[in-house]
């Protein structure tokens, strides 16, 4: 990767998945735990969720070509260094919104269909509950880790740059 129209494609990724990660959670949740939202909601999360998986390495190797063309530093090792992380707490957001979904789908053409074998909708409380429960964790270490990389991403590249006081510029 290189350069879009003279930015690094890298600082116009990240927003994908600054953006797009944290909705894909948040959808995540509410798929697990409202019903209602599910029937709406499963489905298109599930593709967000994967598009997303797709977009986390294109950005890191984004990241990468930009890292070797930058000053080096600590702070910019750090985020590189936890922006390798991102992927991790992407696929499980993906998986389970894709077993959500699954479930929903094979829920919703059981009834009407008594005879079909389902795989992943059982009748189970226990099995719900327990996906409700892995899709808030997996959400909230999505959210935390989007955080945590996107800090020091901005302390990478701001720290020392910007001043407390306000700058005057001569007129001419």
């Amino acid at each position: 990767m290189s350069t879009f129209n003279g930015l690094p494609v890298h600082v116009l990724l990240v927003h994908g998945v600054v953006v797009l990660l944290p909705l894909a959670a948040l959808l995540l949740v509410l798929s697990a735990f409202w019903p209602a939202a599910r029937h709406k909601i499963a489905g298109p999360n599930a593709i967000l969720s994967t598009v997303v998986v797709v977009l986390v390495p294109i950005t890191t190797d984004a990241g990468e070509w930009l890292e070797h063309r930058v000053t080096p530093s600590p702070l910019v090792r750090a985020h590189a260094e936890l922006g390798d992380t991102v992927l991790f707490v992407a696929l499980p957001v993906a998986v389970l919104a894709l077993v959500i979904w699954w479930r929903h789908r094979e829920q919703s053409s059981a009834g009407a269909n008594a005879t079909r074998r389902t795989y992943l909708a059982p009748a189970s409380a226990t099995v719900t509950a327990a996906i409700t429960v892995l899709a808030v964790v997996a959400a909230g270490a999505a959210v935390y880790d989007v955080y945590r990389v996107g800090d020091s991403g901005a302390q990478a590249s701001w720290q020392g740059k910007v001043s407390a006081d306000r700058v005057t510029v001569p007129r001419k």
